[in-house]
Parts: structure tokens; C-alpha cells; sequence
């Protein structure tokens, strides 16, 4: 053996571990410390611990939480969508058939829905609001995600 060109070995080299268990072993370090041993590791004591050095954990439920925030800001924003508090206004069917609506006192989606459950003549017998409207209402209303009740379905001539 070559002198001077091989470590230092240490045949009391201290091991200390996460868990605060220690022992003796030979080693070319004097103090090793480590993050798991046979007392605190998973497989060795059958318990259901997450062993996370390099934070890939963390980062994985960061992004579990950041999915989940995201899918109910979404559920939050189609509820919106189809709110029956929403303005006749932002269905944009134009001056005419907005203001005949207004007249007749439906300002919200909510009172056209309960107008159109009773059939489409109860909505053709506002004055100023025909059959053209009622198509663009229907269209736009569907547009918006809105399910239109089985009495607005069937066509009244």
C-alpha cells in the first residue's frame, strides 16, 4: 500500500440520525449524519410516513391546493354565470325586446325563466316582444348555460 495518498479511517466514527438514534461504525468521516435509519424508516417500522429530503412533498400538495382553488373559482364563476339575480340587460337582445321586458316588469333572468315555464305564449303576449325575440332570447339564454323549462321547449304557432 502506497503511503499518504488514502484517507483517514475512523473505526468510532459517530452515525447520528434525524431521529436521534446513534450508533458506532468505521468510516472515513469522524460524524455522519443522516435523515433516516432502521428505527424511523417507513419500511422497517410499517408506519405510513411521508420520508420528504428535497420538499417534493410540500411542493405536490402545493400543487394539489392550487388545482382545488381552481376548480372552485371555476364552479364559483360558471354558479355566477347562471345566476337568476342577472340583469335581462347582459343578454344583449337589443333595445326593443330589453325595454318590452322591462315594461312588463321582467329585469331579471329569473322572472323570464318563471314567465317561460308557463309557455311560450305568456312571453309572446308582452307587447312589443315577438317571435324573433323570443328565438334570440331562447338562443341567448342557452348561450349563457341557462337549462330553458320543457314548456319553453314545445313551439306555439
Amino acid at each position: 500500500m502506497k503511503k499518504n495518498i488514502h484517507p483517514t479511517y475512523y473505526p468510532d466514527a459517530q452515525v447520528i440520525c434525524a431521529c436521534g438514534n446513534t450508533w458506532t461504525t468505521g468510516s472515513t468521516q469522524k460524524v455522519i449524519r443522516t435523515d433516516v435509519c432502521n428505527k424511523c424508516h417507513p419500511f422497517y417500522t410499517g408506519e405510513q410516513r411521508i420520508v420528504d429530503t428535497e420538499g417534493q412533498v410540500d411542493r405536490f400538495y402545493k400543487k394539489l391546493q392550487a388545482r382545488q382553488q381552481f376548480i372552485d373559482e371555476q364552479e364559483a364563476r360558471d354558479s355566477a354565470r347562471t345566476s337568476p339575480q342577472r340583469p335581462v340587460e347582459e343578454l344583449e337582445l337589443g333595445t326593443r325586446a330589453t325595454e318590452a321586458l322591462a315594461k312588463a316588469g321582467l329585469t331579471h333572468v329569473g322572472q323570464v325563466m318563471e314567465k317561460l315555464a308557463e309557455g311560450e305564449a305568456s312571453i309572446l303576449a308582452i307587447e312589443g316582444f315577438g317571435r324573433k325575440s323570443l328565438a334570440d332570447l331562447k338562443k341567448r339564454l342557452r348561450q349563457f348555460g341557462y337549462e330553458l323549462p320543457e314548456a319553453a321547449e314545445e313551439i306555439v304557432v
